[in-house]
This record gives structure tokens, C-alpha cells and sequence, in this order.
């Protein structure tokens, strides 16, 4: 699991019959910043990723991916490789505060 920011969305009108109605968007992961551990930055890679929670541009979610994100109840039965499996609202490392959704 790690934690991304949403950057955008893909629209694909020709796809498996499967992948009909579910939203793809783009996922950019996010790590800690190495000498001071105080903020987030880009790993500056780009995944698609499934949205089952209703996230959207600007929002940190949390990703799964490989077999993993075959295993949630909305996405065991779908041909993909990386799924938001939650939005973050907050993220603490050593009592520092490095991201808040407010």
C-alpha cells in the first residue's frame, strides 16, 4: 500500500465489458522526504488506478496494487493492477503533522 495524489482522470469509451462504469484515474505516488521527514513529495511516477470511494483531483489516497487490488468485494472480479482503497485525511510521522486534508 502507499499513499498518491490524485492528477486526473482517463476516459476510455472502448474497454472489456467488465471495466464499464468504473471511474480511472491518474495516481501520482507520494513518499517521505528524506532529510528533513517533514513533508511528502513526488516519486514523479504516474499509475491508473480504479476509484471505488469517489475520490478526485487534488485528493491523497491510499493504493493497492498486483493481485491485491483484486481483492475488495467491487473489484474481484476486474482485470486491474491498482485500486484507491482509501482517501487520507491526515499523515503523522514522529508526532509532525506532514499532511492534512483541511
Amino acid at each position: 500500500m502507499f499513499i498518491a495524489r490524485v492528477t486526473g482522470s482517463v476516459v476510455s469509451t472502448q474497454k472489456v465489458q467488465s471495466m464499464t462504469g468504473h471511474k480511472l484515474l491518474v495516481v501520482e505516488p507520494y513518499r517521505l522526504e528524506e532529510k528533513g521527514r517533514e513533508a511528502l513529495v513526488t516519486t514523479g511516477r504516474t499509475f491508473i488506478a480504479v476509484d471505488t470511494l469517489g475520490s478526485g483531483e487534488g485528493d491523497f489516497v491510499l493504493i493497492t496494487q498486483g493481485s491485491s487490488a483484486r481483492l475488495t468485494p467491487e473489484t474481484k472480479t476486474l482485470p486491474i493492477d491498482a485500486v484507491i482503497i482509501g482517501i487520507v485525511d491526515q499523515v503523522h510521522i514522529d508526532k509532525l503533522s506532514v499532511y492534512s486534508r483541511d
